[in-house]
């Protein structure tokens, strides 16, 4: 059999899954059904392959360090490279920029698995029995997508008309639902999950083909791209260069080379709430709880609480959701519309559909407690060994007070410890820098106040994580 190299696509946002999903933390991100993320659960499914080379993560730029840590809490960190979009381009770019990085290291024979980050498959035998047939079709120059056994008409998915064997008559656009029904009825079309494999040589082929100025774009942003580590960076101005397409559109759509692995693999892309909905574990009246929920008279409800009490009376098919900074109340059945509440905080330029109260940093997290016009109050959780980079801000004096764990200070020209309940005052225009020398987390509570408190009012100096031109 061939060697396998999965690539993982891990740059979307899920904005359908607002409020939990944010740009900055989307859905892949997220401990959505169990104790794992949705990129932690793919990632562990294609460990357990036969012939499986360490994965390859397409994320992007602002995605990198908790995609990193998330991926080291498996203990797989050292091993799977980490490819860095600069820019959100959809798929075909992203899959190309994959290849052309794999054509680097890998023969032109090598099989490539593609698999989203943030799709549920419960059915583990039957995703790799598929993946051996898909690989069979591979190695015969075939590119493979896999079609997934509806289950009812849906409307969300696009769909996969099936010939004789494994070819491939027509790909279709999400339906709407008298067409879905007759999809079901004629027994030959199947869900396009976006899942596919291929070797290098044959979807060079065919890209050369069908869309040769992504080939050509995405070739040189390899070339030109730049390694960081486990990170690889690929060039920005190729990159943006590129035609934004999807892989069916620019590919699949036009090739003769087209076949389909048909299984059924218990697969949701939970791409909305509802979806979220369908496969979760259900109460006796059909509720999908989650947190500190209290429910009386309620039916065929998701509540989820993330951050305080959500008590429901007397509801049924409603949706709930509650965060830190924002409450979602809507039926299930228009889940799918919540994407309309993230475009309108967009064009209201409210920052709830980019960031959590809690922002992951790689070196910890900080969580913003109260916030007004002219000061601030966070809490900032700093990982052992772990350091901020030595920064300044124009606007805005900091007070720090230690509440457990040991903190290293730079404080203009002195460097010093704090300990439990001690605390330090940084001015504006001072370098600073804070650091965890111990081996348990530093967690302290910063005060900030001045005329602006704008994270972009950072000026790095000096930092372990490659960010001081951001």
């Amino acid at each position: 059999m061939a060697k396998i190299q999965p690539v993982i696509l891990a740059g979307g946002t899920g904005s359908r899954l607002w409020p939990l999903s944010r740009e900055l933390y989307p859905k892949q991100l997220l401990q959505l059904i169990d104790e794992t993320s949705l990129l932690q659960t793919t990632v562990l499914r294609v460990s357990q392959l036969d012939e499986v080379l360490p994965p390859l993560l397409v994320v992007g730029e602002e995605h990198r360090f908790i995609t990193q840590r998330q991926v080291t809490s498996l203990g797989l960190g050292s091993e799977c490279s980490i490819l860095l979009e600069p820019v959100a381009r959809n798929t075909a770019p992203a899959v190309c920029g994959a290849v052309e990085y794999c054509a680097t290291e890998q023969d032109e024979d090598t099989i490539l698995l593609i698999l989203p980050a943030d799709h549920l498959i419960l059915r583990k035998n039957a995703f790799q029995k598929a993946v051996v047939k898909a690989v069979e079709l591979a190695m015969e120059g075939k590119i493979v997508t896999f079609g997934i056994e509806p289950q009812h008409p849906e409307t969300g998915y696009g769909y996969i008309e099936q010939g004789e064997g494994s070819s491939v008559l027509s790909f279709c656009e999400k339906p709407d639902l008298d067409t879905a029904k007759s999809y079901l009825a004629k027994g030959n079309y199947f869900w396009n999950s976006g899942m596919f494999a291929f070797s290098i040589r044959t979807f060079r082929t065919e890209m050369e083909k069908f869309a040769p100025e992504i080939l050509s774009c995405m070739r040189e942003s390899i070339l030109l791209g730049v390694r960081d580590g486990n990170f690889f960076r690929l060039d920005k101005s190729a990159m943006t260069r590129s035609p934004g397409d999807s892989l069916d559109y620019a590919l699949m759509e036009k090739t003769d080379c087209a076949a389909v692995v048909v299984a059924n693999l218990d697969w949701s892309d939970i791409g909305s709430w509802h979806a979220l909905w369908e496969v979760s574990e259900k109460d006796d009246a059909g509720n999908v709880i989650q947190g500190d929920v209290l429910i009386e008279d309620t039916k065929n409800c998701l509540i989820r609480s993330e951050d305080t009490l959500v008590a429901t009376v007397g509801l049924e098919d409603t949706l709930v959701v509650e965060t830190s900074d924002a409450v979602l109340v809507a039926p299930l059945s228009r889940s799918q519309d919540v994407k309309k509440i993230v475009t309108k905080l967009k064009r209201k330029g409210r920052g709830e559909f980019r960031l959590h109260r809690t922002v992951h940093r790689p070196w910890g997290s900080y969580t913003v407690l109260e916030q007004h016009e002219r000061y601030q109050i966070k809490r900032i959780t700093v990982s052992p060994g772990s350091k901020l980079s030595l920064q300044m801000h124009h606007h805005r004096h900091e007070h720090w007070v230690v509440v457990s764990g040991t903190a290293r200070i730079t404080n203009g020209e002195k460097v010093f410890l704090l300990y439990e309940n001690q605390s330090t005052y940084i001015p504006a225009g001072v370098n600073h820098r804070l650091e965890n020398p111990g081996v348990m987390e530093l967690e302290l509570i910063e005060v900030q106040n001045g005329s602006y408190l704008g994270e972009d009012d950072i000026v790095r100096f000096e930092d372990d994580y490659g960010r001081e031109e951001e």
